[in-house]
């Protein structure tokens, strides 16, 4: 671990050990130059405590990126919380505030929201302890809910701009969508998507939710092992990352990837693998940046819900749109082009 921090060129990274639910808390600042960091809380088990910490700094990389390149007046943190497997419901709830007076103590250096593995309950606990640093907190505690919709309605812009960008017309009419993932996110997308016309697969590893997809929606399923395999328009990843490497990369059969997941890309490397195959990749931070966009905007400048799914449809598409005009432009990846519009804003 200690190798990862005198490498990593963020700012901050706290850890804490939690000996009463034997975890490990990461709280990781990538950059404060355009406000104090914001990052949702990820809460799950990993091979090690050094995996955690990779993952914390990862994804606080990504949501500084994530700010700058709409312009947004925060900056990049995450916390990760490395958890062991037979975690009960009584040392999670001790977990939860303990974790809540540690963010209240850092006294606004971080504000944070849920992701993977917590829930606008979570952060209701979390609040008891935390507030006022805590977001996405549930209705009735005061907060907006869940920010996964959001998410989806950025997706959604996100896959209408690509389509637009690679046909000239964004329209989804019968195109193909592979959404991976029916959780948060990839559950709302899908409606968006079918309500558009589009033609949705899905992939899940829940089968309870491909039980309830097929029924409801009488959508066409293909396995997990089948995913790269399978020819669609948009390929959408909204759960795990790292799925993009070199080898998936080499062989996938579509024209465009706009998905929620974060941290898409195994390495650098892959977004130059699918621009030689042309196919188009979105930035993962650019396209799923809605829930954190409408979360902050109705916490802290009072949108509405309406006025919240306008900004982030329109940010997410003017986003996108500069980021392939540049990359085309300049003849270098989207990837690269994200990272070039993101990296200015910070130095700006």
């Amino acid at each position: 671990m200690e190798q990862l921090i005198r490498g990593w060129k963020g700012e901050i990274v706290i850890v804490r050990y939690d000996r009463e639910a034997d975890a490990w808390i990461f709280i990781a600042i990538y950059s404060t130059r355009l406000g104090p960091a914001a990052g949702g809380t990820r809460m799950r088990t990993y091979p090690s405590a050094k995996a955690a910490l990779q993952d914390a700094m990862l994804l606080a990389k990504g949501m500084a990126y994530k700010y700058a390149v709409p312009n947004m007046p925060w900056g990049g943190g995450k916390c990760v919380i490395a958890v062991p497997e037979t975690l009960d419901k009584k040392a999670r709830l001790g977990l939860l505030r303990r974790y809540g007076a540690l963010v209240k103590q850092l006294g606004g250096m971080f504000y944070t929201g849920p992701d993977m593995g917590t829930c606008s309950e979570d952060m209701d606990i979390i609040a008891e302890t935390g507030a006022p640093y805590i977001f996405a907190c549930t209705p009735k505690a005061g907060g907006s809910g869940s920010s996964g919709p959001y998410t989806a309605i950025g997706v959604f812009a996100g896959i209408k701009a690509a389509c637009e960008h690679l046909h000239g017309d964004g329209s989804l009419g019968n195109k193909r969508v592979l959404v991976q993932g029916l959780g948060n996110v990839g559950g709302p997308l899908v409606e968006l998507l079918l309500n558009s016309g589009a033609r949705v697969l899905f992939t899940e590893v829940d089968e309870s939710l491909v039980k309830q997809y097929r029924s409801k929606f009488g959508l066409e399923y293909v396995p997990p092992g089948a995913v790269y395999d399978t020819e669609c328009d948009v390929f959408s990843p909204c759960a795990i990352g790292g799925i993009l490497t070199p080898e998936t990369a080499s062989k996938i059969k579509c024209k465009a990837i706009v998905g929620g997941a974060n941290n898409q890309l195994s390495s650098p490397d892959v977004a130059r693998i699918m621009e030689k195959r042309s196919v188009l990749y979105a930035p993962d931070y650019v396209v799923n940046v809605g829930g954190a966009m409408a979360i902050l905007g109705m916490e802290t400048q009072g949108w509405s819900k309406e006025r919240a799914e306008e900004e982030v449809a329109l940010a997410v598409r003017m986003a996108l749109k500069k980021v392939l005009e540049l990359a085309r432009e300049q003849g270098i990846t989207t990837e690269e082009a994200a990272s070039r519009v993101a990296e200015k804003r910070l130095e700006d």
